[in-house]
C-alpha cells in the first residue's frame, strides 16, 4: 500500500513538473519584450560601493529573469549530471571564460560581431542539449567545451554591456561585479533545478528516460529556433501570425 502511495506521489510530482516545463518552454518560443539594461543614475555622483552594487544587480538580472538563452544553457549543463559540485564546476569554468572575452571586448581589444556571436550562442545550447540525449555520462572533456562556449557567451555579454556607458574610474570594479552577478544568477538556476529535479529524481532509474531526454529535446528545439531566427534575422512567430 505504501509502495502504491509512493508511486502516486512520484507520478504527481512528474506531472506537475511537466506542466511547469512545457508551459515555460512554450512561453520562450514567443517574442518576449525584455527591458534593456538601463542605468537610471549618474554614475559619476555615486560611491564605488553603489556602482559595484548596480553592476552586480545588472549581472544577475542579465541571467534572471532576462537571459533566457543562458538559462537554457545552464539547465542543459545541469540535466546530464544533476549533482551540485559537478554543475557548479562547469558553471564556474563558463564564468571564467566569459570574463576573459568580456574584459577584452570592453577594453576594445577584440570586437564582437553580434550577427555571428548570437547564432553561435544559440548553437552552443543546441550542442549541449543534443549531447545530453546521446550521452548518458559526463565526459571529462565537457568542461573544455563549456569553457570554449563561455568565451563565445562573453562576447554576447559584451554586446549587452556596450549599451551602457561603463565608468572609466571604476571600469574593472564594474566588470568584476557584473561577472559575479552572472555567476550568482547561474548558481540560482542550478540550486532551483536541483531542488525541483535533482534532489527528487536523480537516483531514479527512469530519470534519464523521462526527464533528461525529453527536456533536452525541448531545449534543443527552442535553441534551434533561436539559431534560425538569429541567422536570418527574422521572427518565425511574427511571420506565422502575419505581423
Amino acid at each position: 500500500m505504501e509502495d502504491l502511495k509512493d508511486r502516486g506521489s512520484n507520478k504527481s510530482r512528474i506531472q506537475g513538473f511537466w506542466i511547469f516545463s512545457v508551459t515555460g518552454l512554450a512561453t520562450m518560443l514567443l517574442p518576449i519584450a525584455v527591458q534593456a539594461h538601463i542605468v537610471p543614475y549618474d554614475l559619476t555622483k555615486l560611491s564605488k560601493t553603489d556602482v559595484a552594487f548596480i553592476y552586480l544587480k545588472l549581472g544577475y538580472t542579465h541571467i534572471l529573469p532576462n537571459g533566457f538563452d543562458h538559462i537554457l544553457f545552464v539547465l542543459g549543463l545541469f540535466l546530464l549530471n544533476p549533482r551540485l559540485k559537478s554543475v557548479i564546476t562547469q558553471a564556474t569554468a563558463f564564468t571564467i571564460a566569459h570574463s576573459i572575452t568580456l574584459g577584452l571586448a570592453m577594453k576594445g581589444i577584440i570586437t564582437p560581431v553580434s550577427s555571428i556571436v548570437e547564432p553561435i550562442i544559440a548553437l552552443s545550447i543546441v550542442f549541449v542539449a543534443v549531447e545530453n540525449i546521446y550521452t548518458s555520462q559526463l565526459k571529462p572533456w565537457r568542461i573544455l567545451i563549456v569553457f570554449a562556449f563561455g568565451l563565445i557567451h562573453g562576447l554576447g555579454f559584451a554586446s549587452a554591456l556596450k549599451e551602457l556607458s561603463l565608468p572609466k574610474i571604476d571600469f574593472f570594479t564594474s566588470i568584476i561585479m557584473f561577472n559575479i552577478g552572472v555567476e550568482l544568477g547561474q548558481i540560482s538556476i542550478i540550486v532551483a533545478a536541483y531542488f525541483l529535479l535533482g534532489h527528487w529524481f536523480k537516483n531514479k532509474e527512469w530519470y534519464r528516460r523521462r526527464i533528461v531526454v525529453p527536456i533536452s529535446l525541448m531545449i534543443a528545439i527552442v535553441a534551434f529556433y533561436w539559431t534560425i531566427e538569429r541567422v536570418f534575422e527574422i521572427s518565425i512567430y511574427n511571420k506565422i501570425a502575419g505581423l
